[in-house]
């Protein structure tokens, strides 16, 4: 049973360098052809939102709603991906 409690405090000590590690990791997504663009770090957290102008303007709102979520997507496929290798650099996750 100790051993299994120490594999827990290991798996939850490796999670939290690979969340550390992560947060110094920088990813960009964009939609409506790079109008519009997010940067989020390798935690998913948007850092940063950017909206070319013309995308601003009146009865524009549906274009840009949908610009927007693309980008967000975009931003997480590409943190999914930079966590995945992050993770494998660091020698993956402990099995429990």
């Amino acid at each position: 049973m100790f051993e299994k409690l120490k594999q827990v405090k290991d798996y939850r000590d490796k999670a939290k360098k690979i969340q550390s590690a992560l947060k110094d990791e920088h990813v960009e997504g964009s939609g409506g052809w790079g109008k519009v663009k997010i940067s989020m770090d390798g935690n998913q957290e948007v850092q940063d939102v950017t909206i070319a102008p013309e995308l601003l303007a009146p009865n524009r709102g549906t274009e840009l709603e949908k610009s927007v979520k693309d980008a967000v997507n975009d931003a997480i496929k590409s943190a999914q991906k930079k966590m995945s290798a992050r993770v494998k650099e660091m020698g993956g996750l402990p099995s429990i």
